[in-house]
């Protein structure tokens, strides 16, 4: 059965390119380049510890017009990671403070940062946090989402992935219950 009906809007959040090294694999304009072809509505680059794709992609989205939000995914030390999507021009500063501040203590090619590191750089409207769940989320996850909810000052919320592993409809229950509290 072939789907015939209008494209259903969709914004992929979490993508990351060749910049995250070892896991993505592609250009960040090349992602741009498909995301459109896909009919996507917008895309959000989200490399590891980094916003170094983040100029190649808004330039492939302004020839394309494809809406594009730059980020990161931000792999915490003591912590779950977060994507960290800024909203406005000093929102994306202080991510990229954050960032450098992570590189600067870290061995050259690392980042090391802290949920405290985070905490301090949030801005309640500069960012929007997403808090990425590990593969299988157990009551470390639910506590750690509670930390995050107390200490972050600026808004939360929390990311859900397909694995196609048989399990999706019991994880993902246990992901909106998690949310919900």
């Amino acid at each position: 059965m072939s789907f015939t009906g209008p494209t259903p809007a969709y914004a992929e959040l979490q993508v990351t390119s060749n910049f995250s090294f070892l896991t993505g694999a592609s250009h960040p304009e090349e992602m741009v380049e498909r995301a459109v072809e896909l009919g996507y509505r917008a895309l959000a680059l989200t490399d590891r510890n980094t916003l170094a794709g983040v100029v190649r992609a808004h330039e492939a989205a302004e020839r394309t017009g494809l809406h594009f939000i730059p980020g990161a995914r931000l792999d915490l030390a003591d912590g779950p990671s977060l994507l960290c999507l800024p909203t406005t021009r000093h929102g994306y500063g202080r991510l990229a403070r954050l960032i450098t501040t992570g590189r600067r203590r870290a061995p050259k090619g690392e980042c090391h940062l802290t949920r405290a590191d985070v905490t301090e750089a949030a801005d309640p409207t500069g960012h929007l946090f997403i808090a990425v769940p590990p593969s299988t989320p157990g009551p470390r996850f639910a506590d750690d989402l509670a930390w995050y909810r107390d200490h972050l000052a600026a808004p939360l919320h929390l990311a859900a992935t397909h694995y196609h592993r048989g399990d999706d409809d019991r994880r993902l229950a246990a992901l909106a219950h998690l949310a919900e509290a």
